[in-house]
């Protein structure tokens, strides 16, 4: 079986759409990350000056001067006590702006990042491509005829089902869990060259929020290989994830099921270590029929079940399919 699986490895990295699927995969993350840092980067020298300039602009100016001359005469209104020794002074503190109140910048915090910016962003542009190296790798076989070929050298088609899904999931896994852990490192180092407090264990949950993406893009690239081997065609398998992933939350929204029951949010659930969601529970007068919404909360074990009990449902039923089916 190691033989085997060495065979497949090779065969998975002289791939050449597995090869640029993997180079979008570092340059994709590595762009979301720098224009993350850029955006988030402190005023320059040259900012501050000009924001001094016009603080001393308008405090020179003739409107700055009667607001001034209002708070001395109702300094409560502008937040200035009225017994203050130099009150003149107290309301000129008061009504100068600071340089801070015209260098606002979005601050780089890595909670934020995790829990509602770009983490989220980068695992679930990774765990497309990772799906899409599963669909082209068994795709491609089935394209060029090759699997009868690999079935005369190893006939017991379930290793061989086996093999090749061992080594897509595990490539997933590990790009995903590279990636992702170098993303989040890199603006740890960014957060400390900029003197920004880390709380203790931040950086901890992000680096587990990349390990259960990691699990999860394996998880994908997976299911795209035993849809395609269930289906014999790339095309195929992209365009019933395609479809599920558009319409599905669309569909259950019609037919009434609950919300929870939405692949991408057991998805989200598990990658975030839980998400809420809005479901409508009768309330008002008992009989009225009025429903009002409520959030949910949607646990970590609860999503990975589910998404678990899809995935096991798709492998078996490949596996049934390609030990069952004639090879052509």
């Amino acid at each position: 079986m190691s033989r085997l699986l060495r065979v497949e490895l090779t065969r998975l990295l002289c791939r050449r759409a597995v090869l640029v699927l993997l180079a979008v995969a570092v340059v994709v993350p590595a762009v979301i990350g720098i224009a993350r840092v850029v955006n988030t980067a402190p005023p320059s020298d040259a900012e501050r000056a000009q924001a001094e300039e016009a603080i001393a602009q308008d405090v020179s100016s003739r409107w700055w001067q009667r607001d001034v001359e209002r708070c001395t005469d109702r300094p409560r209104r502008y937040g200035v006590p009225p017994g203050a020794d130099d009150l003149r002074a107290a309301c000129e503190q008061a009504l100068t702006p600071s340089v801070d109140d015209y260098l606002w910048h979005d601050e780089l915090r890595l909670a934020e990042e995790r829990d509602e910016g770009s983490g989220l962003a980068v695992v679930v542009v990774l765990a497309i491509l990772m799906l899409l190296v599963g669909t082209t790798f068994a795709g491609h076989d089935w394209a060029s005829g090759s699997v009868s070929n690999q079935l005369l050298f190893e006939s017991r088609r379930l290793r061989v089902w086996a093999a090749k899904g061992v080594v897509v999931a595990g490539f997933a896994a590990v790009v995903t869990a590279v990636v992702v852990t170098s993303y989040w490192l890199a603006l740890y180092v960014v957060a400390g060259s900029r003197d920004i407090r880390v709380r203790d264990g931040v950086l901890v949950d992000c680096l587990q929020m990349g390990g259960r993406g990691a699990l999860v893009a394996g998880g994908v690239a997976l299911a795209g290989y035993a849809l395609t081997m269930l289906f014999r065609s790339t095309v195929a398998a992209l365009g019933i994830l395609l479809a599920l992933s558009l319409a599905g939350g669309v569909v259950l929204a019609v037919v009434g099921v609950d919300s929870v029951w939405n692949p991408g949010l057991n998805l989200a659930a598990v990658v975030l270590d839980g998400a809420t969601y809005w479901a409508d529970e009768p309330c008002g007068l008992p009989g009225s029929g009025e429903l009002c919404g409520v959030e949910r909360e949607l646990s970590l074990r609860r999503g990975a079940a589910y998404v678990s009990a899809i995935l096991a449902a798709a492998v078996a039923a490949s596996v049934v399919s390609f030990q069952r089916r004639d090879v052509p």
